[in-house]
């Protein structure tokens, strides 16, 4: 991985680690995904939080496209939420997966 597509992959993990509202020049940066802590993992919430993930990177990372998000629950511990990110780096078109472990529950393995 270039240190071009590093800093991709950096800048989607600080989309995902900030909350809409925490910086102060721009309040609309970042993804709601702080508004699933202690939520449920049916459909519904899955869908909800790829979707606003998906928007998130959308958004704010100009250097990728064809963003795929699957949020998948994790069999042996009900906290977590394994999201796996998909997307095209658009300057060499080369595929990307990102995998970023979500914890529902405070204390989960």
């Amino acid at each position: 991985m270039s240190e071009y597509e590093e800093d991709i992959a950096e800048a989607i993990r600080v989309i995902l680690g900030t909350t809409q509202g925490e910086r102060v020049m721009r309040p609309s940066f970042g993804c709601g995904v702080q508004e699933f802590i202690f939520g449920l993992t049916d459909d519904t919430s899955l869908h909800l939080l790829e979707s606003n993930i998906q928007e998130a990177i959308r958004n704010w990372e100009p250097r990728v496209h064809e963003v795929d998000v699957k949020a998948v629950p994790e069999a042996d511990d009900p906290g977590k939420v394994m999201i796996r990110i998909s997307y095209l780096v658009r300057t060499t078109n080369n595929l990307f997966n990102q995998v970023y472990p979500f914890y529902l529950f405070e204390g989960s393995k």
